[in-house]
């Protein structure tokens, strides 16, 4: 038996069609107040009639991988997990609760999984938790991890989770991590990174010329799935296709939706304005749009290598344009 967590999510339940297409036994982690109505279209949109069949195979639990003593009860008699759930936020007054979910979360995961003699972990990280300076032209797995202003919030969380992830596997635990990039695909645009397809949407006026890698989500589950079953452990694998200048992603979006291209180039004045703003409103108690970490990602040049992952398993990631096209074409089944 596979335990999934975060299998509501994006990645998450690109990853349960992984698992289900291989005849897998799942039980699913969830919030009691999840809907599952979205894993279930993408279940539909990848696996037409065999969606429903593969879809019932899943057993769902309430949880918190907060919760030990729940987790110690849903994980029992699961031999391996896939660990996806997350926070994501480049809010600054987000720190403790990314820390508690990113960090303290896996955590528990890890613990729970020693405690009852998991034999398989793998674990989502990012790229955000690759080692990174102003030296580098192209980040790898070698990278090491420096504290650096660079670093968000966001990415110490991400960092400090895979320590906990090492440490399971120097405990004796079989553990494999995956550093995804930006992740697209079939999902509900008005959550995680596929906000900007929605922003593209509405008609979004302006682009930065900033690079950063991408990444579809059927690559990522399929690299978790198969470093599992091939037992390939004790190491971590950068999941990325293309780096990509977030001008030509949102001009691609576009494009395909059918609609007007943006026409106004930020400037880096432009950007420190935006997030200045940004955060004076957020004092009286709203969120963000523009962060500070946000804006630097937006104008920076971010490159990333896709080399190991590649040669271990000898795989060919999906193209961006071919991710963007998936993504728009799922919008477009929803609302027929």
């Amino acid at each position: 038996m596979i335990f999934v967590t975060g299998g509501t999510g994006l990645l998450g339940s690109h990853l349960l069609v992984e698992l289900a297409k291989r005849g897998q036994s799942i039980r699913a982690l969830k919030r009691p107040s999840s809907n599952l109505t979205n894993v279930k279209n993408v279940f539909d949109f990848y696996l037409k009639d065999d969606s429903k069949t593969l879809f019932n195979t899943i057993e769902w639990v309430d949880g918190d991988i907060n919760n030990v003593s729940n987790l110690q009860d849903s994980m029992k008699g699961c031999n391996e997990v896939y660990h996806c759930a997350g926070y994501v936020s480049f809010w600054r007054k987000d720190f403790k609760k990314l820390m508690t979910i990113n960090k303290v979360g896996t955590a528990n995961m890890v613990n729970v999984a020693l405690s009852i003699g998991v034999k398989k972990f793998s674990h989502v990280s990012s790229t955000a938790a690759i080692g990174r300076n102003e030296l580098s032209s192209e980040y790898t797995e070698a990278n090491k991890w420096v504290t650096s202003p660079l670093n968000s919030n966001y990415a110490v969380s991400k960092y400090s989770a895979e320590m906990e992830v090492w440490r399971a596997k120097e405990e004796g635990l079989n553990v494999s991590i995956v550093n995804p990039s930006v992740i697209l695909g079939a999902g509900n645009w008005e959550d995680s990174s596929l906000t900007l397809f929605l922003s593209v949407e509405k008609g979004i006026k302006f682009y930065t010329e900033g690079t950063n890698a991408f990444v579809d989500a059927r690559d990522v589950a399929y690299c978790m799935a198969e470093l599992m079953d091939k037992n390939i452990f004790g190491e971590g694998y950068l999941t990325v296709s293309e780096n990509v200048c977030f001008r030509d992603l949102l001009f691609m979006i576009a494009d395909e939706i059918g609609i007007k291209r943006a026409s106004i180039k930020v400037k880096p004045w432009m950007a420190a304005l935006a997030w200045r703003i940004e955060m004076v409103r957020s004092i009286f108690g709203s969120k963000p749009k523009i962060t500070k970490e946000t804006a630097y990602i937006a104008m920076n040049e971010s490159f990333y290598s896709n080399g190991k992952i590649t040669t271990k398993l000898n795989h060919q990631f999906i193209p961006i344009k071919d991710a963007v096209k998936n993504a728009v074409s799922y919008r477009n089944t929803q609302r027929k």
